[in-house]
């Protein structure tokens, strides 16, 4: 039987890869003036970016444990065996009740064959695991080399990312107000990283521009093989720049494939509209 596979929204892929790769749909929840939404499911990235502008703040949360036993629950029934891809669990609690409600499970299913993974990646870094988890899976490629497979990328997954405006991270506790306030002031624009699973800046830098260029040269620094990878690229509406930056990483790296998504609504809502941000495996 078919290794099951299961993700959650912070991966940034869009509703239909789910429908089309028969992965399971994890969401996380977002909230916006009092109205609570599942996101992917009954939500659109820009409605988020939309309220942000309006001076709205919206807020998230893990994904349900109801959601989490019901899928687990009827996966147990089903004897079917399954890999869930998660949210890196230094950024959401989301991980760590899988593995609570995964407990709960098994006292009454002994048999229930499911491994979670806590990628320790977010946004289509997490997402680019997902889809060749999927399509691994989909060419009957066993467990315990998908298993291998998914632990090899999430060990050696870039991000490379900047943000539009430091005041979304600074409400994050990310980076101080104050570094926020004068890096508006002097349009200074944040690099920043995902390392072993938590939010780390690099650098700044004054000017979007170059912000871009930096990302190339960091790109070739600490990329690998980068003509023979899928790179990823998410952008949180902000189509046009991304365009832009996919012909700088075509002209300077030739990659197998550039695969652009829209940041979901959860992480968006963390990171505020107009940001840019960049996936690829490194040695």
């Amino acid at each position: 039987m078919q290794v099951k596979i299961l993700a959650d929204s912070a991966c940034d892929l869009p509703k239909s890869f789910y429908e089309e790769h028969n992965v399971t749909l994890i969401p996380l929840k977002v909230f916006i003036e009092g109205n609570e939404y599942e996101d992917v499911k009954n939500i659109n990235p820009k409605t988020v970016y939309d309220a942000i502008r309006r001076g709205i703040v919206p807020k998230t949360s893990q994904a349900s444990p109801l959601t989490f036993e019901e899928i687990f629950t009827s996966m147990a029934e089903n004897n079917e065996d399954g890999i869930y891809i998660a949210f890196s669990a230094e950024l959401s609690g989301t991980y760590s009740t899988a593995v609570m409600i995964f407990d709960q499970v098994k006292e009454k299913y002994p048999n229930f064959n499911l491994t979670i993974i806590d990628t320790k990646c977010a946004s289509l870094g997490q997402g680019l695991i997902v889809k060749e988890a999927a399509r691994l899976a989909a060419s009957n490629v066993s467990k315990d080399e998908i298993v291998k497979d998914i632990k090899f990328r999430c060990e050696h997954m870039e991000h490379l990312f900047t943000v539009e405006d430091l005041d979304y991270l600074a409400k994050g506790g990310r980076v101080s107000k104050a570094s926020a306030f004068l890096g508006g002031l002097l349009n200074i624009k944040p690099v920043l990283n995902v390392e072993d699973g938590k939010l780390v800046p690099i650098e700044k830098i004054r000017g979007k521009k170059k912000v871009f260029r930096r990302l190339i040269e960091l790109m070739k620094e600490r990329g690998s093989s980068l003509d023979k990878q899928v790179i990823g690229i998410s952008h949180a509406d902000n189509e046009e720049t991304v365009l832009e930056v996919k012909a700088m990483i075509e002209e300077e790296f030739h990659p197998q494939e550039i695969y652009i998504s829209s940041i979901g609504s959860a992480i968006g809502a963390h990171t505020g509209a107009g940001t840019i941000a960049i996936f690829f495996l490194n040695e």
